[in-house]
Order: C-alpha cells, then structure tokens, then sequence
C-alpha cells in the first residue's frame, strides 16, 4: 500500500517499511527544539533523568518569546537555558544578538530541512513542512525525554490532501491561502491529522507562502502540514542547507481521508475575525467600517524579508494614521540587517511604525504591543484568542502584510487599493 510525505517520514525514522493511520511508532529524532518559555520545565524534567543529551548538536535552543528580558522573571527564564546550553555544549544555541523567531532561523540556518523530523515545544514547530519535513510540537515532558534519548513515539496521523489549483494573483500570500483554508475546514478540521498539500497551485506559491501556511496547520488543528518537494524548495536549501537530505514524494496511490481543493486564483484578501482563526471574511465583505488602534506586522508567521518586502511597498511614502500604533518586527537578524540595507527600515520609520529587534513579543501578549481594554488590532501573527494580545476585551483580527499595512494607514480593516 502507497504512503502520503509524512507516512513516509515516519516509518524511514522508525526503521519500519511501511506505516499506517493508528500505528503507534518510536522514532529517532533529528531536530529537538525548545525556546525561553518551554525549556526551562523541560530541562527541570530533563535533570530528573539523570542523563546526558543525546547530540549535542541535534537540539536547538531559541531564547525568543521574552527576549531581550523584559522583566526579572524573563531575565532567570533565558538564564536556566544559557547554562543549559554551556553545560551540555548545545551548538545550536542562539544568544542576544544572534537570536531571531525560532521558526524564522532554524529553515534560515539550514538546521532543518526535506525528509527530517523534527520536534518542539512550541505549538508552531509545525512550520518545517514547507521544507518536505515532518515538524510538530509536543509538550515539555516529552522534550525532556527526547533530549536524553533522541526519541519520541508518535500515532501516525490520517492526512487531508489540500488540492491547490489555478494561480496565486498579486496581492494574495499564504497567509490568506491558509485562512482560506481554515474558513473552510474549522479550527478543529483536521484533528491530528496531516494536512498535505498537492497540486499545480503548489508552483505559484514562495517558499515564505509555504512557512506561513504550514506555520498555521495547527491552527486547523493539525498534527502537521508539509509541501511536496519541487524546484523552489531545491533552490531555497541549496542557498541554507549545509548537509545532505532527502526528500520524500508521496506514491500515487497513498491514502487520504478526504480532499479538500483551493483554487488559488479565486482567492481574495480576508481576515480572520475575532476570536478564532477560522472566522474569516473577504475584506471586500466587510459593509460597515471597522477602526483599528494597532497593527502588528511580524511573528513566526509574515516576519521574513518577503512579508517586510509587501509592506513597505504600500508604506512607502504615507504614514501611519494619526490614531495607529504600527509594530514592526522582523524575524531575524539577518532579515533585519537586509530589510535595512534594501530601505525598508527608512520607509516604516519615515511612516511612523515602530520598528523592533527580533522577538515573538506581542504576539502571545509577551510585551511590546499589549493591549488595553476594547482596543482592536491587525496583526500578521497566528492566534486571535480572548485575552492573547493583552485585556480580555481587545480584540486581535488575523491578516496577511498587505492587509496589515493598507489597514495601519487607513486606520481601519482595508486592502492596498484602498490607499491612495
């Protein structure tokens, strides 16, 4: 019987010839992933095993949610994985000042990539998908373990093909490929399963389109989303990946629940409406106008050079409105550095943004961005939850860079046609 990518993935790490929904496997890891938030309990549970770390070169430690410090308790956070990291020799340990979004620099230094396995404890480990890997998050216990063994036992996941047809148009990115897609499934659509995605659309979309949709797979409920691999990914890892891999493709007669078919060239730009990611609407629906106090353009999710790209295109040479707070955070220091050298950075600064260094700050309501009662934002993060962003009264509506910049400057929910 044929198998699906990650079907494939799973039994290649398992040492099994083939696998099916509802097995249970142990696989060997290739990538273990902990960030400020979630090492520190893993480590505590880490000691209690009285182990070494399997490879030291295998885990990646992100100080990213919290940091730089923003406050003591954030400051003991980073303090528990610094010495983490000193103590075991962890080589993929990123300090201030070489750190960006865990998710933004592991496929940017080329620590994961096709046909790997990779977890974390970070709920948008699922990310690496668009690489050709099989990516997911896991809790901080099951982190600990995998540090001491290289281990982690997996049921293998049903898998929903995701159909792309017809072409992205300008103006459209991933992100609305992937609120498209969770409009139309629920947040609980696809339950533990795989969402791979197929067909011809898949060639129209970047490499930044594809971390953006499998970033959002487990906000569809997802145990992973994963691209197959073609010329875009060939090139992208051929400019980060330092060491071999191997691809996976699915057979022609692997199994899938159901498909679901998005025809790209239909795709309008929409927002996911307070408060789950799978209320979307087309913005072109909207009737009444809905006035904004922040935005928010960054995150794990439109934080790359691409995203900063679109939305400096539609900034340059307006301003914010006089009643928005307009954060920029791009997703890594080289992202930062390139951003600047290519004059995005004048552009959100002429344009009177905000702009900070790397940090997932405000989009889990860590800091930089927190709001108070009733206040409304668009942001290119990937949850819009009660409370996320700050008072259990703000609300948080999810969009794409070129919703987000059009609406920081209008000063409410808009597209770049809108803006003159």
């Amino acid at each position: 019987m044929g198998m699906n990518m990650t079907e494939k993935i799973l039994a290649q790490h398992a040492g099994l010839e083939s696998v099916a929904p509802g097995d249970i496997v142990t696989c060997n890891l290739d990538m273990v992933l902990a960030n400020d938030i979630t090492a520190p309990p893993s480590i505590k549970e880490f000691e209690k095993i009285g182990r070494p770390v399997f490879d030291n070169t295998k885990i990646a430690l992100v100080p990213d949610h919290f940091q730089p410090a923003k406050d003591i308790k954030s400051a003991g956070l980073a303090k528990i994985v610094r010495d983490f990291a000193h103590k075991n020799h962890i080589v993929n340990y990123f300090e201030q000042g070489r750190v960006g979004i865990e998710h933004v620099i592991l496929p940017e230094f080329g620590i994961v990539g096709p046909g790997m396995l990779t977890i974390g404890a970070d709920s948008h480990t699922c990310t690496y998908g668009a690489l050709n890997g099989f990516s997911t998050g896991v809790g901080s216990t099951d982190l600990a373990v995998a540090m001491a063994t290289g281990k982690a036992w997996f049921k293998v996941p049903e898998a929903i093909k995701v159909e792309l047809t017809g072409k992205k148009p300008a103006g459209i990115n991933g992100k609305d490929v992937i609120l498209t897609l969770i409009g139309m499934i629920g947040v609980d659509g696809a339950l533990y399963q795989s969402l791979e995605f197929a067909g011809e659309g898949v060639a129209s979309l970047t490499m930044t389109d594809r971390l953006t949709i499998s970033n959002m797979a487990i906000e569809a409920g997802g145990k992973n989303g994963i691209f197959p691999f073609d010329e875009q990914t060939k090139a992208y890892e051929d400019a980060h990946m330092k060491k071999p891999y191997t691809p996976v493709a699915p057979d022609d007669d692997a199994k899938y629940a159901r498909t679901v078919t998005i025809n790209l060239s239909e795709l309008k730009p929409v927002v996911a409406f307070p408060h789950l990611p799978g209320n979307t609407k087309r913005v072109c629906d909207i009737k009444e106008p809905i006035k904004i106090d922040q935005v928010v353009i960054g995150s794990c999710t439109n934080g790359r050079l691409e995203d900063l790209e679109i939305a400096a295109s539609i900034m340059k040479g307006h301003k914010v409105d006089e009643n928005v707070r307009c954060i920029v955070i791009p997703g890594s220091q080289a992202i930062y550095k390139e951003a600047m050298h290519r004059g995005y950075m004048d552009t959100f600064i002429d344009a009177g943004c905000v702009v900070s260094c790397p940090t997932c700050g405000p989009c889990l309501g860590g800091y930089m961005g927190i709001m108070t009662a009733g206040e409304r934002c668009v942001s290119t993060t990937n949850r819009n939850f009660i409370g996320r962003m700050g008072d259990t009264t703000s609300e948080i509506y999810l969009a794409g860079p070129h919703v987000a910049a059009a609406s920081a400057i209008l000063g409410r929910i808009a597209v770049p046609e809108e803006v003159e």
